[in-house]
């Protein structure tokens, strides 16, 4: 899948019409630093990131309100929940997938399984249950890790 920031910023526009609140260029930006960050991201890190570009500025009360916003209008989506860290991904473009989280080092490692995504229709059938989205974590130690161990 392909990604088409230009059409993402167009309906983003039109979402916040439609909320009645204001289209500005820092908003717009923000939707491709986060595409240019390119990985998973605490809204804290990608300021501290966001911050080091030096042709955009963006505020820390931008950054945070319009993650909300890009939450709402679905392009981003909350990922993973650890203790008091929650983690995000932009996800426009990204087929769904799941996660495994090392709880060492923090790496994650995305992974498609057709098995996982069967059975759990099949559990959804089993109790009449119409899913509308779900998500997968796995927390672990990772390869690496269990090596330096």
């Amino acid at each position: 899948m392909s990604i088409n920031l230009n059409e993402i910023k167009r309906e983003f526009t039109k979402f916040l019409k439609r909320k009645n609140m204001k289209v500005t260029q820092s908003r717009l930006d923000l939707i491709d630093l986060i595409a240019d960050y390119g990985k998973h991201f605490e809204v804290e890190e990608l300021v501290n990131w966001i911050a080091m570009q030096s042709d955009k500025t963006v505020s820390r009360s931008t950054i945070y309100r319009t993650i909300k916003l890009l939450q709402e209008f679905g392009v981003i989506k909350e990922v993973i929940k650890q203790g008091s860290r929650t983690i995000y991904e932009f996800v426009a473009g990204k087929a769904h997938h799941d996660h495994l989280v090392c709880v060492e080092c923090g790496k994650i490692i995305e992974f498609v399984n057709e098995d996982i995504e069967k059975l759990q229709d099949e559990v959804c059938d089993q109790y009449d249950f119409q899913p509308l989205h779900h998500r997968l974590e796995i927390f672990g130690i990772c390869a690496d890790c269990r090596r330096r161990q």
